[in-house]
């Protein structure tokens, strides 16, 4: 783990997680006129981590008890735990630094080959598992709540306001996050006119975050396009302050120069693999989703100040590269970073019909690629980055050719679920199986579990 219990002598707190879950509640926010089989017998490598079988019966075999091993090196107990923040070396001089991180992300997330079809001469695409961070708090938002969770733990917050679309990824995994640390979670939720008055349903993200009792307040897109963000979550919170409660704001996306953090650490996790891969393994660019700007921040800054100097390529999946450069800018400027996001970073619009809408040849990319790889992405974050990416390749080939990519996996599998609807056409591969009537039939052959 890139940050086990073991690591550190410093003070671990633990969550007491006996809190009974308040009862939850969804309502329409008012706005007042204001697997392949696997020898075991064989090594299992991937980028930053060699496994095998013998490593785990080591103690066994010389002590004859296998309980015997300190339960503190085992690296799941440091899971939802609070600790002091050390940042890496390289970026010490931004400022200011956390002082706290709480241990919520499953890391260090794996990376490996991935073998897209039609890659340009001489170019490798490497994937790093974001999307394996954790199944109920998958993907790149959990790098940022690490650190916007402890901070609201430290201002002695009880309950996180935040905001997203009504498939927010973000939103889910604030639910979790906060559930975790004993606190309430109040999301604010942006939906059509048509549905901002109806129930919103148990589809993808919105059964988690009403399984673990999030209180749900919807707003019309309209509204929310002239109110914006930051005032929705004002409101709220000034009502629950009245109501005396003590709300801690997260941002669209986590992103801000707090969250930023979590992919300033993403890069030292990287680094670290790197450096325990026997092959020599480099990477001359990185290429991920963006949807709200704190992910490419950290990447981009990250990657610049540390020795890995990968050039970033970010595939915007809503506004457009200039919104998002400038929105960059200010994360950077908070963090006293000296340097310009447009020297750092590239960013490509992949917006296509708009956020989270998807064409026929979109959702079908997703499909082939999961049919030819197994890797299932997402149709709004990584499988438009991806598409984005590989048509620009096709476009512009001498460009990657022979360049070592490393592509990020946000996660958002559960936004799939929205789209069945618009992905069954697309599907096949089945049909009832025929059973010639020459085959024996007897009643109760056939046991059904």
């Amino acid at each position: 783990m890139l940050r086990s219990v073991a690591a550190s002598s410093s003070p671990i707190t633990f969550i007491n997680q006996t809190k009974s879950t308040a009862h939850h509640q969804q309502q329409r926010l008012i706005i007042c006129s204001f697997a392949p089989r696997i020898d075991m017998t064989s090594e299992i490598r991937f980028i930053g981590a060699t496994v095998s079988p013998t490593t785990a019966n080591t103690t066994a075999a010389t002590t004859g008890h296998s309980c015997d091993a300190a339960p503190s090196k085992l690296p799941g107990f440091g899971f939802l735990t609070k600790k002091p923040y050390n940042p890496p070396s390289w970026a010490s001089n931004l400022s200011p630094i956390p002082s706290h991180i709480f241990s919520l992300a499953h890391s260090p997330t794996p990376i490996h080959k991935w073998s897209l079809p039609n890659l340009p001469a001489n170019a490798e695409l490497w994937l790093k598992r974001d999307d394996l961070s954790g199944m109920q708090l998958s993907g790149n938002k959990v790098r940022k709540l690490e650190f916007l969770m402890a901070d609201a733990v430290a201002q002695g917050a009880d309950c996180i306001v935040t905001i997203g679309g009504i498939q927010s990824n973000h939103c889910r995994a604030t639910a979790v996050a906060a559930k975790y640390l004993n606190l309430d979670c109040y999301l604010i939720l942006r939906t059509s006119k048509a549905l901002v008055d109806r129930d919103p349903g148990l589809t993808g993200n919105l059964l988690v975050e009403r399984l673990v009792g999030a209180h749900i307040d919807l707003v019309s897109k309209e509204e929310y396009a002239k109110v914006g963000s930051v005032a929705l979550t004002n409101l709220l919170k000034e009502k629950l302050i009245n109501e005396g409660r003590r709300p801690y704001v997260i941002p669209v996306g986590g992103s801000n120069s707090l969250g930023t953090w979590g992919y300033i650490e993403a890069i030292q996790e990287i680094e670290q693999q790197l450096r325990t891969f026997s092959g020599g393994q480099r990477f001359d660019d990185i290429v991920v989703a963006c949807g709200s700007g704190g992910t490419i921040a950290g990447l981009s800054l990250g990657s610049w100040l540390s020795c890995l100097k990968a050039k970033v390529h970010a595939f915007s999946v809503c506004d457009d590269p200039d919104y998002f450069y400038d929105y960059v800018q200010g994360l950077l400027d908070g963090l006293n970073a000296g340097v310009s996001s447009r020297d750092i970073l590239s960013i490509h619009n992949a917006k296509g019909l708009g956020y989270a809408m998807n064409t026929t040849e979109e959702l079908q990319f997703v499909i082939e690629v999961a049919k030819a790889t197994g890797v299932v992405l997402d149709p709004v974050y990584s499988g438009k980055a991806a598409f984005g990416l590989t048509k620009d390749m096709a476009e512009h080939p001498k460009k990657w050719e022979g360049r070592k990519i490393l592509f990020i996996h946000t996660g958002g599998l559960l936004g799939l679920f929205d789209k069945v609807e618009q992905i069954a056409p697309l599907m096949g591969n089945w049909h009832r199986m025929e059973i010639h009537e020459s085959i024996p039939r007897k009643d109760g052959t056939g046991k059904m579990f």
